[in-house]
């Protein structure tokens, strides 16, 4: 008997984060289903993709051999089937219990690949939700589900299980499909025991001839189970459209198929994995045919750190293809300077095209919210109706993995703090279930985030009152409305009153505040007493490469975000208004304008040029400008983040490398017009890095 080859214990091995992978997706899926199917509770196709969902990952976990994954699943997957076919409704605490189920096969899938992680009180709680899925189920008596003939009965000994002969010839689409017929022979080991496997191998064409993408399979199979026709059919359910599919009992005593012997259930096991996985092999090796209308819609998983590394290398030629440009420049032969300029042309394109890849939809993560809202809510005592809009706006996948963590703290907090009690808000006027709202959308190159309640609104005189007792604000002053918002984002603030699960611990807002700006972004909270809040966040698409407009100070090199600069004009006579930081305004067509001086604010040497220029830029919709000696034009620029020592510069978020090899600043336009337009008062001690402006 045959065992399997190294290559192919190492195809599997290298299978497995793939599984992972795709496991943790399905999780995610089963959970966003369940919480649609609690508006919708009867929707068949909910609740056979549902089913999907849960058949996909025990089929999956027992090609690995995750047994735990699949025992536990297979409880999951009944009460499932019972659900989809009417005969046990799916109440909320249902939906409750199958979420928790949920999270219970992602922990299992975990421990999988560190046992370190179980515990006695989670294998406790694992076997209390297995009896809850059974009892829920109805889980029948060994042998209630086995339904054979008259004439299987009489000739079965009824102490030993059933036999079944399963002969299964899988469609040329099987694999086209998504579907794995190794999957299915792991998930029948699962409801018994393979007394006899094999493979036609005659099926399966030559090699030259062999079409990669099509199966070529036929299985035939005897399976000694409890379990009965159902229950087999099952594991066939999504490939017997496609697919010639035959089960029957049969007596235990009588001759295996083509005449066979019984072997040991370990050998079987081995010669159906074998024979399948030297078929995969097989298709592995053969060169694909040149299909006659190609797929609009395939895919290929790629690891993201290989993504990464092709960004990171494209960064590098961004760069050394402005050094070539500059020194074509140089030479003053323009063939050559034509020449980079194509060269320029193309990498730019690629530029887009591979940052493209990075770009995921914000919708999947603001998906995850939705189980976060409903738990939250029920343990608060809190109706909560939350919508989503603008799920798919793009953004860079890094920034998008980054960014769900402030998300969260934010949407627990406006839960917590912002959403009133039913009968709190019915006393106000207010229906009883309070509205979340969150939002994407795409604004001047960069992502707006929302997240707004309707609930209380930030009690202003309670803040200012919290800021006075800590010392944070002078007690004969009053600061400004959005000056005693930003008081929020201070370290260890809270409004709380008693400490709880979600809140008066004095550490999540700074934390919010830290993260997005770590991300060249900026969060903005507004808010009306009794009518709600919002909390806005502004963030760059992408962490890597962007367009920008380079502008030199002194001897000293600036970058401006391209998509940020609105228009440029230029003054000769000399600002004598200019205050201590090097602010000052002037009037363009009807609107005044601040404008800030980089030179006056870094404190440059020597005197300004007789013809400067005003870049006018926007930033988060509001105007000002920014003074600079010489424009550069556009360049392309890979973002490097900066050392710890330069991280407190104020209106700096990065550096880049010019094609001289000299270093230039990035600004970051938002902080930056903060030092443009503030007018800070002494007595508030507000750090500069206060969030965006209002």
């Amino acid at each position: 008997m045959s065992t399997l080859s190294n290559e192919d214990q190492s195809f599997i091995l290298e299978a497995l984060p793939a599984f992972l992978s795709e496991a943790s997706e399905q999780l995610a899926t089963v959970e966003q289903l369940l919480l649609a199917l609690e508006e919708s509770p009867g929707d068949r196709e909910m609740l056979d993709a549902l089913f999907r969902c849960v058949h996909t990952v025990k089929g999956s976990a027992g090609i690995f051999g995750l047994m735990g994954v699949v025992e536990f699943t297979h409880h999951v997957e009944t009460l499932l089937d019972k659900v989809r076919e009417g005969q046990v409704a799916l109440t909320p605490s249902l939906g409750t219990l199958l979420l928790e189920s949920a999270d219970t096969i992602r922990h299992l899938i975990q421990v999988a690949g560190n046992p370190a992680l179980d515990s006695a009180s989670l294998v406790d709680e694992r076997e209390g939700q297995v009896r809850q899925l059974q009892a829920l189920s109805g889980a029948p008596s060994p042998h209630q589900d086995a339904v054979p003939n008259t004439e299987t009965v009489n000739a079965l000994d009824t102490d030993r299980p059933s036999m079944w002969n399963i002969s299964a010839a899988f469609g040329s689409d099987t694999f086209r499909n998504g579907m794995d017929p190794l999957a299915i022979v792991a998930y029948l080991q699962t409801v018994g025991s393979l007394t006899h496997c094999e493979v036609q191998r005659e099926r399966i064409p030559p090699l030259e001839s062999l079409d990669a993408e099509s199966c070529h399979l036929r299985l035939n199979a005897t399976l000694a189970t409890e379990a009965g026709r159902d229950a087999l059919e099952a594991a066939f359910a999504f490939v017997r459209e496609d697919s010639s599919i035959q089960i029957e009992p049969v007596a235990q005593a009588a001759p295996l198929a083509n005449g066979a012997s019984s072997e040991p259930q370990a050998q079987v096991e081995v010669a159906a994995a074998t024979a399948v996985a030297d078929t995969a092999a097989q298709t592995r090796s053969a060169k694909p045919r040149v299909a006659t209308a190609p797929d609009d819609h395939r895919y290929i998983r790629v690891q993201a750190d290989r993504l990464d590394a092709v960004i990171n290398l494209l960064g590098e030629l961004v760069v050394a293809s402005a050094g070539a440009e500059m020194l074509a420049r140089h030479t003053r032969q323009g063939a050559l300077i034509e020449a980079n300029l194509h060269m320029g042309r193309l990498i730019e394109e690629i530029r887009n095209g591979t940052l493209q890849l990075r770009m995921v939809p914000i919708g999947e993560t603001f998906g995850r919210f939705r189980r976060v809202v409903r738990d939250t809510a029920a343990e608060l005592g809190k109706e909560v109706h939350f919508e989503i809009t603008g799920g798919e706006t793009e953004l860079d996948k890094s920034v998008v993995e980054k960014i769900a963590d402030p998300l969260m703290h934010l949407v627990r907090n406006a839960l917590d703090h912002g959403l009133e009690r039913p009968d709190d808000r019915e006393a106000a006027g207010k229906p009883a279930a309070g509205t979340l709202h969150l939002t994407a959308r795409h604004e001047a190159g960069s992502i707006v985030i929302c997240i707004q309640d309707d609930g209380r609104g930030i009690h202003r005189q309670k803040v200012l009152q919290r800021a006075w007792d800590r010392g944070l604000v002078d007690r004969a002053v009053t600061p400004s409305d959005a000056e005693i918002l930003r008081l929020i984002f201070e370290p260890g603030f809270s409004t709380a009153e008693q400490v709880t699960n979600l809140s008066g611990r004095g550490v999540g807002m700074d934390v919010v505040r830290s993260n997005i700006e770590a991300l060249r972004g900026t969060v903005q909270i507004s808010s009306t007493e009794g009518a709600g809040t919002l909390v806005t966040i502004r963030l760059p698409l992408t962490l890597a490469i962007i367009d920008g407009f380079l502008v030199s100070v002194a001897h000293s090199r600036f970058i401006l975000p391209l998509e940020s600069v609105v228009e440029v004009v230029e003054r000769r006579q000399p600002q004598n208004t200019m205050d201590s930081r090097g602010s000052y305004c002037v009037e363009l067509r009807g609107e005044v304008l601040p404008v800030i001086s980089l030179r006056k604010l870094y404190a440059f040497e020597g005197e300004a040029p007789e013809r400067i220029s005003i870049v006018v830029v926007n930033a988060g919709g509001v105007r000002y400008a920014i003074e600079v000696d010489t424009l550069l034009g556009q360049h392309q620029t890979v973002i490097k983040p900066l050392g710890k020592m330069f991280r407190t510069l104020r209106g700096i978020s990065g550096s880049s490398i010019l094609g001289d090899g000299e270093v230039a600043l990035i600004f970051d336009i938002l902080s930056l017009g903060q030092l443009a337009t503030a007018s800070p008062s002494p007595a508030f001690r507000a750090p500069a890095e206060s969030p965006a402006l209002t």
